[in-house]
This record gives C-alpha cells, structure tokens and sequence, in this order.
C-alpha cells in the first residue's frame, strides 16, 4: 500500500515537473514580447515629447523679447500703482479775501436819525442810499469731478461742476430802513437806534474748468456760471433776491498730497439793478483746499 502511494506521488511531481519546464519558456517568451512592446511604445512617446519641447522652446525664443517687455512694463505699473494713491478729484475748498462793487449798492433809504426831529446822517442829508463799494468776502464750496478728459476731448483737462457760496458785508450803518413817510406815520419819537449791517449772500453753480490734471500747478477757469444774491438790508420795495452770472479764472498748488492753497478772481454781473439795487462787483483772494 505504501509502495503504490509513493509511486503515485512521484508520478505527480515529474508530471508538475514537465508541465512547468514547458510553460517556462513559453511564458517567458510572452514576457519578453510584452517588454519589448511597451518598450517601443515609450520610446514613441518619449520620442514625441522630445519633439514637442523642441517646437515649445522655439516658440518661446521667438517671443522672449516681447513678452518680457510686457512682464516688465506691467510689474513696473503694478508697482507704481501700489507705492503712489491716486489723487482725489473732488475737492472741498475754503475761501475769502476783497470785494469791490462798480456802483453804490442804492435802492434803500438811510435816515439816520428821526426826520423830523432834524437830524441829520454822517453826508449832511435827510435821506439817501447805501454808498459802501468796499468789502470783505468768506464762503465755501464744492468741486465735483465730471470728466477727466472733457469727454474725449482734451486729455488731462478735467471738467468739474462747482457749488459755492459766499457772504459779503459792505459795512454797518446805523439805519432801520425807515423813509421819511414812514417815519412820519410812526411819530415824532420814531428814533433809529438800531445797526443795519449792509451784507449780501450769494450761492453759485458753476462749470469749471481744470488743465494739467495731476500735475502740482493747476490753472482752471469759470466760463459763465449760475448765481443768485440774497441782499440785506432789502430794496425799498421789500425785494431780497437778484440773479445774475459769474465769470472766473485762477490756479491752485498741491502743498501735500491731497492739500491745495489757491488764488482766484471773479466777476459778478446783473445786467442792471434789482428794484434799485446793484450788486455788481469783483471778488479776488485765496482759498485752501482738501481733495476727496
């Protein structure tokens, strides 16, 4: 029994033998077919690859100058843009200086004292009209940025819309506003004992203007403009409002960075009276700006 189970096993184990002695070379020839495709399959891409980097390489030789300029060109603009803030286009501005008026400021009565009591004012007369031509001016104002070319136009000349206003004072004289008929209603005792400060307030719309834009020195001009007075006292016939145009040109520096002093001058024309008052003038001085 134990004869023929030893003799069973060995003919199972040369049989496995054989089997595997034949599949052997077999196998390994396939393994060895398989190598050698994929070999040629690599050595095709990389072959492919090479090609294509040379054709890439060429590329970039021919376009390095100008490609490089640009990358240049743009890093120095970045940098620029980061280490400069731009400038602000608007700007609150703060102004005030003289006031001279082409006529006497007339169209209110100024006694002085009581009528008919005598008296008389500082000219030797009853009853006349205001004279002041002199004064001073304080005010404010806005520029608003429009266009910064004149739409297309002019490049840096900025077109800006101005809202301003002002106060004038021409003087104080010691006057009610009261004429002689009035005086006369009243009685006798009717006295002025009150100051009237002679002033005008005047607010304006007006286009301006503005060459060399971000430049420190900064001429501008006012073409025409827009403004109405607001007048004290009030003309004999109780009329408190004139309209009229203004014309304007001046310049203004950049002391540091968003921080402008400037002069400027303008004219104010009515074309005539308003219920006998005249408020036709010139106005000359400074103003401080701050950009925003």
């Amino acid at each position: 029994m134990i004869n023929k189970t030893k003799l069973a096993l060995g003919i199972a184990t040369a049989t496995l033998t054989l089997a595997g002695a034949l599949v052997s070379p077999q196998a390994a020839a396939g393994k060895k077919a398989d190598a050698c495709c994929e070999n040629s399959k690599i050595d095709a891409l990389e072959a492919q690859m090479q090609q294509m980097q040379a054709e890439l390489n060429s590329l970039r030789a021919a376009a390095h100058p100008v490609d490089a300029q640009k990358v240049q060109e743009l890093d120095e603009w970045m940098a620029k843009s980061k280490k400069e803030k731009p400038h602000h286009d608007n700007t609150l501005f703060f102004r005030g200086g003289y006031a001279h008026a082409n006529d006497t400021r007339g169209g209110t009565l100024d006694p002085t004292e009581n009528a008919l009591l005598g008296g008389s004012n500082r000219n030797g007369q009853l009853v006349g009209p205001i004279t002041d031509k002199d004064a001073w001016y304080m005010g404010a104002g806005f520029d608003f940025a429009l266009t910064d070319n004149v739409w297309g136009a002019m490049e840096n000349t900025q077109v800006l819309g101005e809202l301003m206003f002002d106060y004038k004072e021409l003087g104080t004289r010691k006057s009610n506003g009261l004429s002689p008929a009035a005086v006369g209603a009243n009685g006798p005792l009717t006295l002025n004992t009150h100051d009237a400060t002679v002033s005008q307030f005047t607010l304006a719309a007006s286009p301006k203007i503005k060459f060399l834009k971000d430049k420190p020195f900064r001429p501008w001009l006012i073409p025409v403009g827009f403004e109405i007075n607001v007048v004290s006292p009030p003309s004999d016939a109780i009329t408190v409002l004139s309209p009229g145009m203004q014309f304007g040109l001046g310049a203004d520096y950049r002391v540091w960075k968003d921080i402008f002093v400037g002069a400027d001058a303008r004219y104010h024309l009515t074309t005539g009276s308003t219920d006998g008052v005249r408020t036709d003038c010139v106005t000359a001085g400074g103003y401080l700006g701050i950009g925003f």
